[in-house]
């Protein structure tokens, strides 16, 4: 069939990650993953091991992403995350949408790339290169991989040309004055086009509005794959039916297809796409191939804002930068972008993530604490002997990864890591030189490796910082020796004033950082 690259079969030449610290261990029978598909959690059987394909909705780059958004690329980064850890050899494709995306989803509306152009008097491709480099700028906040392939709409016109008239020859589609529609009710005579969502068609249908009598389409669910161009039209292409631009729902299928082939693993993205976005992308890729595009169907769930759902309408939406500064109404403070992703990941992919000051609160006390066990853990000396155990520790951790990527009980068991950590530092248990290197080595791939979080106390002003506290805290020490108590507490109460907590040890000190 058309469109598909074959060298993804045979290949082995495939993205790698040589600056991060992985351990590849051997491929792990025991990962279940939820598919949406069928509505339970299966193993996981990639179709080509050791490669495994996955395919997941990038942003329509015509504004700033949101946290939702955010919370989808950031769950999947995880997961990507995983799957290399255990070996596989993943090629992860996540796409730009940069034309063909209209305001409505049932292809009414204006163009969402001229619209805004038009509102900031620019070209439409430079929004797309302003909001793509402000995209990936975020990402790169948050500590996410870049995926192997970011293929752009604009940049497969061709291979979404050649798609749409495969589905045309197959009789899936029609063409009126130019535009060309996917045709639902044909194609449900063959497959059931509301299998992802588990509706019959009639359902569907009954949920539409009835066509008017200037609607080209023949049916209500009938979308378009092909859209004619307006004479102001500022981003069109030729095309054997003239002048216009893809829908919506295609570039996915022919961006898919060609670089993950006609079958691959896993497609993901947010629920919001399911029943109408991954629907016609199922819809398209049968109808063009006779194949259903993926395997597991994996979609992060929504976000609320203290109980309500964030959207822009409702007033309690931000940006990732509003977040980081604390520059909205109904934000005590900012949070930086490690205690996000950490809060984040306090809550699994398919649930729903509530955003409150109290809940970022908590994580943001939790995340330090996490990573001043860390730092303690780089400090401790082994002993003969053993009175803890890792082993169980990292099983439990595997177990949570491979039970849908549970993030939230895989941060409960590094949890049990952080006690384990400051017990023996205590000298309330034992470790020996063994079980000390398993958990520097656990605790390097979960924390950092896999969940993608980094210590923001590193760098160099926070080093300067850092010494400084130190500096401060010596001479602290040297006015208790000369009984200059005075001294010694006002250091004391000046710093923890400044959020500094001090605990006095035989060795000397140790402080760290609150809120």
């Amino acid at each position: 069939m058309i469109l598909l690259d074959l060298g993804f079969l045979v290949s082995t030449c495939f993205y790698t990650f040589a600056n991060c610290n992985f351990k590849f261990i051997e491929m792990d029978k025991n990962l279940q993953i939820y598919n949406t598909l069928t509505r339970k959690k299966e193993v996981f059987e990639p179709l080509n091991p050791p490669f495994v394909g996955i395919y997941v909705c990038g942003p329509t780059v015509y504004n700033d992403v949101h946290l939702g958004n955010c919370r989808t690329f950031i769950s999947f980064d995880l997961i990507y995350r995983y799957l290399l850890h255990l070996g596989y050899k993943v090629r992860y494709v996540r796409n730009i949408t940069d034309a063909g995306h209209l305001e409505g989803d049932r292809d009414e509306g204006d163009d969402k790339f001229a619209k805004k152009a038009k509102l900031e008097q620019l070209e439409p491709m430079e929004i797309v290169q302003k909001y793509t480099l402000s995209f990936r700028e975020v990402m790169s906040v948050f500590n996410t991989l870049p995926p192997s392939i970011e293929p752009t709409a604009t940049g497969h016109i061709s291979e979404q040309i050649e798609m749409i008239k495969e589905i045309l020859k197959n009789g899936y589609a029609y063409e009126k004055n130019g535009t060309v529609y996917f045709d639902v009710e044909k194609y449900n005579t063959v497959f059931p086009y509301g299998q992802l969502t588990n509706r019959k068609l009639e359902e569907l249908i009954e949920g539409t509005r009835e066509l008017s009598g200037q609607d080209e389409k023949k049916g209500r669910l009938d979308f378009a794959l092909w859209i004619k161009s307006k004479p102001e039209t500022l981003m069109k292409w030729p095309s054997p039916w003239g002048w216009g631009f893809p829908g919506w729902h295609i570039e996915c299928s022919a961006m898919s297809t060609k670089y993950l082939g006609e079958k691959f693993d896993i497609h993901g993205g947010g629920m919001d796409l399911q029943a109408t976005h991954h629907t016609n992308e199922i819809a398209q890729s049968q109808a063009c191939s006779n194949t259903a595009p993926a395997k597991y169907w994996m979609h992060t769930n929504m976000l609320t804002v203290n109980g309500t759902r964030m959207s822009k309408s409702a007033g309690n939406g931000f940006l990732p930068r509003e977040l980081f500064t604390g520059n909205h109404p109904l934000l005590d403070r900012g949070y930086s972008p490690m205690v996000v992703r950490f809060f984040m990941a306090q809550s699994h992919y398919r649930s729903t993530l509530d955003f409150s000051n109290e809940a970022l609160q908590a994580a943001e006390k939790g995340f330090f604490k996490l990573m001043k066990a860390g730092e303690t853990l780089e400090k401790l000396s082994p002993s003969t002997e053993s009175t803890v155990n890792i082993t169980e520790l990292e099983d439990n951790c595997y177990k949570a990864m491979n039970d849908d990527f549970n993030s939230p009980i895989l941060i409960s068991n590094l949890f049990e890591a952080v006690r384990i950590i400051n017990s023996v530092n205590d000298g309330n248990e034992k470790i020996n030189k063994e079980d000390l290197e398993n958990l520097k080595s656990l605790f390097q791939i979960f924390v950092f490796d896999i969940l993608g979080l980094k210590n923001e106390k590193s760098g160099e002003s926070s080093n300067l910082a850092n010494d400084l506290i130190d500096m401060i805290l010596n001479l602290r020490l040297d006015a208790k020796k000369n009984k200059d108590f005075a001294t010694s507490d006002k250091i004391r109460n000046e710093l923890t004033a400044k959020g500094v907590v001090i605990k006095d040890t035989k060795d000397g000190f140790e402080w760290e950082l609150t809120d």
